[in-house]
């Protein structure tokens, strides 16, 4: 069987206090049965918190693949850890942050999404799990997930297959993108390719530009 959607979640923001602050975050997904239009801001009946560090077209849907959850269950014992425990809109099997590259496009349901960039987490993943290290493991893991840019609107729901339409030719994958942002490769040649590529997100591109 190849890719599918395992899960959806949506979530309104939310106030929390931490520290005696009130923050307002939108990590809060909850699973949701039957349909949702994803739409080229978010998917149905999600918000995001903070517009200016999320959401937009280029993070329009966050996806999380569920092989993961293994991972996590053994990290965080005792810890309850439903599908959208990271703050996903789409929980996914069959599309691994090593296998997948910037521009890959895929169909889910009768919507079409191209992946922009590795998710790099905030301090409101701390907040979700209230641990002060939760940001550090998440990206010390490498198990980031990845972003949705979506092409063609239209509904999803669990169970829908996820099928690749387009392989991005200069084969950069998610996890690729992240060492290079982490400056773990300092490979000028993937560092070109991954400007090559057509659907990367624009701050992403900037900051690979910096580089040079």
């Amino acid at each position: 069987m190849g890719p599918t959607l395992i899960s959806v979640q949506v979530g309104i923001p939310r106030k929390v206090v931490r520290d005696g602050e009130e923050v307002l975050t939108g990590i809060f997904k909850t699973p949701v049965n039957g349909r949702l239009r994803m739409g080229t801001l978010n998917l149905e009946g999600d918000r995001q918190a903070d517009l200016s560090v999320h959401g937009g077209p280029n993070k329009a849907v966050y996806g999380y693949p569920s092989e993961h959850y293994a991972y996590w269950k053994k990290e965080l014992p005792g810890v309850e850890l439903p599908w959208g425990s990271f703050g996903e809109n789409l929980t996914t099997s069959g599309l691994l942050e090593s296998e997948v590259h910037i521009g890959d496009r895929f169909t889910i349901g009768a919507a079409e999404v191209v992946i922009t960039q590795p998710r790099l987490p905030c301090f409101k993943l701390n907040l979700k799990f209230d641990r002060d290290d939760m940001v550090k493991r998440f990206l010390g893991s490498r198990y980031t997930g990845f972003y949705f840019r979506v092409l063609r609107e239209g509904e999803v729901g669990a169970g829908d297959e996820i099928i690749p339409v387009h392989q991005d030719e200069n084969r950069v994958s998610v996890l690729d993108t992240l060492r290079l942002y982490l400056r773990e490769s300092d490979s000028s040649e993937l560092r070109n390719r991954a400007l090559q590529v057509k659907y990367l997100s624009p701050s992403w591109r900037k900051g690979f530009s910096e580089q040079i």
